[in-house]
């Protein structure tokens, strides 16, 4: 981000109870408060000490037992969101609220793992009483902060100071740079944690199998085609009009057509019906699938990715709405609809 020298604070409080006892936001406020926002994050960036960043990185990346992240309040919930980010990049992590562990939930820590404690302060009280019962527990304990030489600073192991020139709240008491801080330290963290163990795509998407992430990595064609009684199939001695039925019955808008060692010839699509009775006339009712069948469709791979199927259902120079699924030796087994990719949630 650039640096940008906001208007007045003290102009963007002013305009900002105007705006409020009028009940109307003017968009200069608006976009005086985004500038300003801007202005306390530039300061993060041009003010972090880097060597305390790599400290703490490394320590993370080093850690053989869990990395526990606590907070309290607003700090809570980054420090929640953090942790899951680290789950889902396969680095054991685990939220542990202050008030639980105190009340039983402290047993989880043992020797070897890393308590990470976020605190804008570094006086929360809650995090205070947790320190000597982590280090009871032989864990290493890292302290968060955004104001230097603080109690929790002092008790811990390790400190990482949160440069903070000011929250945007007009009163300088709502967390809401300091968090946007929090989560921008936490969150790069992770990545550079995610590069440093050399996280691959695919077991990025194996940690997400429910999203759209996972499935664009994980799922093949074979995971989602139809088959065998699904197979709209036909010879091509067949006649055109005695397969109607098969046609449209199976849901694919296509017929496949065969050899006898059920190996692929052909398609005929439902748009070939249609010009095929256009140009014919009653010829059609004398025309054979063989005869009209398209045959140099565009197939697939059972083994091929599902997205692969996708990008080749929309290639020019037309879009299909299927592809036949062919093995090594071009015997047909399945097919890949678009329509069934849709219903996947590609």
């Amino acid at each position: 981000m650039g640096s940008l020298s906001p208007p007045s604070f003290s102009n963007t409080i002013s305009s900002s109870k105007h705006t409020l006892n009028s009940n109307h936001i003017d968009e200069t406020t608006l976009i005086n408060l985004f500038k300003s926002q801007q202005n306390h994050l530039n300061f993060f960036f041009n003010n972090i000490d880097h060597s305390q960043t790599l400290s703490f990185t490394r320590l993370l990346l080093s850690t053989a037992g869990t990395i526990f992240f606590s907070g309290v309040g607003k700090s809570g919930f980054v420090a929640r969101k953090i942790s899951q980010t680290l789950v889902s990049l396969a680095i054991r992590s685990v939220f542990l609220s202050p008030v639980d562990a105190l009340h039983g939930d402290i047993g989880i820590v043992s020797a070897g793992d890393v308590v990470v404690l976020l605190s804008k302060s570094g006086a929360t009280d809650e995090l205070l009483r947790l320190v000597p019962c982590a280090r009871a527990k032989g864990a290493e304990l890292v302290a968060v902060v955004s104001v230097e030489g603080s109690a929790l600073s002092a008790m811990c192991d390790m400190t990482v100071v949160l440069p903070l020139e000011r929250e945007l709240c007009p009163f300088n008491l709502a967390p809401v740079t300091s968090t946007a801080i929090q989560m921008v330290f936490g969150d790069t963290v992770a990545i550079a944690l995610m590069g440093a163990r050399n996280l691959s795509k695919e077991e990025y998407a194996g940690n997400h199998p429910a999203g759209k992430i996972g499935k664009s990595l994980i799922f093949k064609v074979k995971d989602v085609m139809k088959k065998e009684d699904e197979l709209p199939i036909c010879r091509e001695s067949d006649l055109i009009m005695d397969q109607l039925m098969e046609l449209t019955s199976k849901g694919c808008g296509c017929l496949l057509v065969v050899d006898d060692n059920h190996h692929l010839i052909g398609t005929f699509t439902d748009g070939d019906l249609r010009r095929t009775l256009k140009a014919s006339g009653d010829a059609i009712f004398k025309l054979t699938v063989g005869e009209m069948c398209n045959r140099k469709p565009r197939i697939i791979g059972p083994d091929a990715m599902a997205v692969e199927a996708m990008k080749k259902m929309e290639a020019p120079p037309s879009p299909v709405q299927f592809l036949p699924v062919i093995n090594d030796d071009c015997t047909l087994i399945g097919i890949v609809t678009l329509h069934g990719l849709v219903s996947a949630g590609l």
